[in-house]
């Protein structure tokens, strides 16, 4: 949990400064391979590492290390500024309104997805349960072959142990708000 936590932050902390994980490796002296590793939540840093990264920031190591230590029990987020998890081309950016809570059994995300944006012509199969409520916009979901067309203020509710997929119909971005249970593990 820990080497997760601080990737997040970590990662959180350099999109939110418009770098790449180049332009900090440069800055900070740690190599690209090791910033990706840390993001990922596939090693924990070492003290040293932790103290160039935070420098290149104008932190303290405090930064990273607190939040990881504790998790915490209430997320409050304004305006659904919540943390950004993943990104992909432009198209489609998924921020989480639950980012940081401790031991989660469901998490929020409010995903927004640029006109044409789809999950893909294959299916998703996972265990729990997806809920997805319209924002803005217009989506399909085909849920076990069978097509759903959600508009603003809809919303649907499923296994998602059966096979399922989305489509940005609307002709701009659309914006869901899923709830997903179990909580996935959102490292990349």
């Amino acid at each position: 949990m820990v080497k997760k936590l601080i990737g997040k932050k970590l990662k959180t902390t350099r999109l939110r400064n418009d770098l790449t994980i180049q332009e900090l490796a440069q800055k900070s002296r740690v190599s690209s391979n090791m910033i990706s590793r840390i993001e990922r939540g596939l090693t924990i840093p070492s003290v040293e590492i932790l103290m160039k990264l935070a420098d290149a920031f104008g932190m303290s190591i405090g930064y990273f290390v607190e939040e990881a230590e504790k998790g915490t029990m209430i997320v409050p987020t304004v305006q659904r500024r919540g943390e950004p998890i993943f990104f992909f081309e432009d198209k489609h950016q998924i921020t989480s309104l639950t980012h940081g809570i401790r031991d989660p059994s469901f998490t929020v995300f409010c995903d927004t997805l640029e006109e044409g944006c789809s999950s893909g012509e294959g299916g998703m199969v996972h265990n729990g349960e997806e809920f997805a409520y319209v924002l803005k916009g217009k989506m399909q979901f085909v849920i076990d072959g069978e097509s759903y067309v959600l508009e603003e203020g809809d919303s649907i509710v499923f296994k998602a142990s059966i096979p399922h997929r989305w489509d940005n119909l609307h002709g701009g971005q659309t914006e869901i708000l899923w709830v997903v249970s179990p909580a996935p593990n959102v490292s990349q």
